[in-house]
């Protein structure tokens, strides 16, 4: 069963070197292996992949085929070491996702939300703020939930009003310009959490948003209080399951971009002294990109001038 184990590190390790993320599939892998150990056998097959498809109950039909899906893709790795390994077939345990339905905020719920978290109850100071201006910069900017939550600051370029987003989706970096009420907000949050950290946790970090630790804002932290706060201002009912989300905010976002005809001259300066491979500097029809010189890569000339992206909501003063 070592010799299992082993396989298990060395599939992930593989996956993960590929470019492969594969953010569940150590723990779903090690409670497999767990699971043949139990059933005394080191052989992997069609049925035992089944019936550990199918170990909980009370999950979704999602969630089952996704541990037959991981269980799957070791079991075609582990054939090349132990041919009597079972490859087994696709689509044997089935789920169907159900999609979201994109919500559009308005521009008043968008507000509530945000007085509603400047006013969060809260054992320390910083905690109102940082969600304030947490979905606060969701909104105005359309960054997906894991960009924000690492985001450094060192990515915030305040002279010029530009975020860099790195590493996210595909592997890519981005920049997203900052309207100026926008600049001024997270500039005001900044300096509390500066002092915050001085004063209170005794940490030095360099993510931008921080719990009362000083450590990374952690999204189960972010959904907990979304949804409270969702729930008080009544765009989601007691008790439900379902309803607006964070990723909403990416509409939101779109639906609200202003043209600025001063942004393409900043746009291609950043782009010529950009440290980074590649960057997509923004999610619209009008991109550009710049590679590096050393791949000799053409680079490509900036365009019209891309949208601004829009000013922060007024619901009060940071």
């Amino acid at each position: 069963m070592n010799t299992l184990r082993q396989a298990q590190d060395d599939y992930l390790e593989l996956r993960r070197g590929l470019g492969f993320k594969l953010v569940n599939h150590g723990a779903c892998l090690g409670e497999f292996v767990s699971f043949l150990e139990q059933k005394k056998t080191s052989q992997i097959t069609t049925a035992l992949a089944v019936q550990f498809a199918m170990l909980h109950p009370q999950q979704q039909p999602k969630a089952k085929a996704g541990r037959y899906s991981v269980v799957r893709g070791f079991a075609s790795y582990r054939v090349g070491a132990d041919p009597a390994t079972e490859i087994p077939p696709i689509g044997l345990v089935r789920g169907r996702s159900r999609r979201a339905r994109p919500y559009l905020y308005s521009d008043q719920e968008v507000r509530q939300l945000l007085e509603a978290a400047r006013h969060l109850p809260s054992t320390y100071s910083l905690r109102p703020w940082t969600y304030y201006c947490f979905f606060g910069l969701l909104a105005v900017t359309g960054m997906r939930l894991g960009e924000a939550l690492n985001l450094q600051c060192q990515d915030i370029d305040w002279a010029e009003g530009l975020l860099t987003v790195r590493r996210t989706k595909f592997g890519k970096s981005r920049l997203v310009p900052l309207d100026a009420s926008t600049v001024k907000v997270l500039a005001a949050f900044a300096k509390r959490r500066d002092r915050f950290i001085a004063e209170c946790s005794g940490r030095t970090s360099s993510h931008f948003f921080v719990t009362k630790f000083g450590t990374r804002l952690r999204d189960a932290y972010v959904y907990r209080v979304f949804w409270a706060l969702s729930r008080q201002i009544g765009i989601r009912s007691p008790g439900a399951n379902r309803g607006p989300r964070l990723h909403d905010f990416r509409q939101n976002a779109e639906a609200r971009k202003m043209p600025n005809e001063g942004v393409c001259t900043v746009f291609a300066a950043q782009l010529l002294t950009a440290g980074s491979a590649l960057f997509d500097v923004f999610s619209s029809p009008v991109v550009a990109r710049r590679y590096d010189y050393e791949r000799n890569i053409q680079i490509s000339e900036c365009g019209p001038s891309p949208p601004r992206r829009s000013a922060w909501y007024p619901c009060g003063c940071v």
